[in-house]
């Protein structure tokens, strides 16, 4: 059975916030941090949004572009280290204002930044077992940083959902593999508002470490070499990471320009490589190979070797809906502004 993305949708809040912004709240060098970080600018979640609204868009979007019967989703699985509800499920609100019917199968998953793509591959289980004939697989997140800590000049908000199914695939998921260790580079105990984080140990034993042996896993099994793929989309907890990975690996920037958004709109964790991969296939073409690999702290990394099929062009992938179109609709804020909507500022006895 030939599984993949039968439709897709992505959604980048409109505010922004440049580095230079918080720089100067901090006292610190503001053209340092965006070159060190590669961030010229990053989303921020306007005061009515949050994960479950993101996610809702962005299934919206997916669901706009293709004609399938909302009664025929068996699963909904949404992705997020920063879900509204300690206890209470994103996935159920999704469900509901998507218009899907009950009997389907919904959760919350949490693995970092690779929560979204972990949904991928579980609704590609599913559907590839005749278990259920469409799923929606939805990577969001509304990513919090300390005020002062790194984090706060890239942690964004954003997200993007996939439709995975086995008739009119856009894009076939060839291969999908994971390489997962014990390795505590970020994390953020129950009722800590702020994660934690290793600094550099974030670096070489953990982001390139996993993303490097989960790629190389997958394209030694399907006997493949970076130029096989005309995209890549590795994940991108700032501009420079992804960019250096690729250059490991044997990818030219060519290959992973379309993919990289980091730089304009930040990190957004459980969306990073999923609007990655939704930028990618607003523009590819029929037999465009794409690679791409997630990377979650604590951690672990999952790979997809996807093939874009000829029923891609069937798709509406053009006007306000495309990435493209979501960056360029921005407006930048101030800090105060910034840190009203990301409730860094509580009133007494609040």
């Amino acid at each position: 059975m030939e599984v993949g993305i039968v439709s897709y949708g992505a959604y980048v809040p409109r505010y922004r916030i440049k580095p230079h912004e918080i720089a100067a709240v901090w006292g610190v060098d503001g053209d340092a941090m965006s070159k060190g970080l590669g961030i010229q600018s990053k989303s921020v979640p306007g005061p009515d949004e949050d994960v479950i609204t993101i996610a809702v868009e962005a299934a919206r979007i997916a669901l706009s572009r293709c004609k399938i019967d909302t009664k025929d989703i068996g699963s909904i699985y949404v992705g997020s280290e920063s879900h509204p509800y300690a206890v209470k499920p994103s996935a159920t609100i999704v469900a509901e204002a998507i218009g899907a019917t009950p009997d389907l199968t919904a959760a919350d998953y949490e693995f970092a930044c690779k929560a979204g793509t972990a949904a991928i591959q579980t609704c590609a289980g599913l559907v590839g077992s005749g278990s259920i004939k469409y799923g929606v697989a939805i990577g969001s997140d509304t990513s919090q940083g300390a005020p002062g800590d790194a984090l706060e000049y890239t942690a964004s908000a954003g997200g993007a959902a996939f439709i995975i199914g086995s008739e009119n695939v856009i894009a076939k998921i060839n291969r999908t593999c994971s390489y997962t260790t014990d390795t505590p580079d970020f994390w953020r105990r129950e009722g800590e508002k702020y994660p934690s984080h290793g600094g550099r140990f974030t670096g070489e034993p953990a982001y390139f470490k996993h993303i490097i042996s989960c790629a190389g896993n997958l394209m030694k099994k399907q006997d493949t070499k970076p130029s096989d793929y005309n995209y890549a989309v590795f994940h991108q907890p700032n501009g420079k990471f992804p960019v250096s990975v690729a250059k490991k690996l044997g990818f030219t920037k060519e290959q992973i320009k379309e993919g990289l958004l980091t730089p304009v709109i930040g990190n957004t964790y459980s969306g990073a490589v999923m609007i990655g991969l939704a930028a990618v296939l607003d523009v590819a073409k029929p037999e465009d190979r794409i690679l791409m690999v997630a990377y979650g702290s604590g951690a672990g990394s999952d790979s997809f070797d996807i093939t874009v099929t000829d029923e891609i062009e069937k798709l509406n992938r053009n006007g306000t809906q495309s990435v493209s179109a979501l960056i360029k609709n921005h407006k930048f804020v101030s800090y105060a502004t910034y840190a009203k909507y990301m409730g860094k500022i509580h009133l007494r006895g609040a």
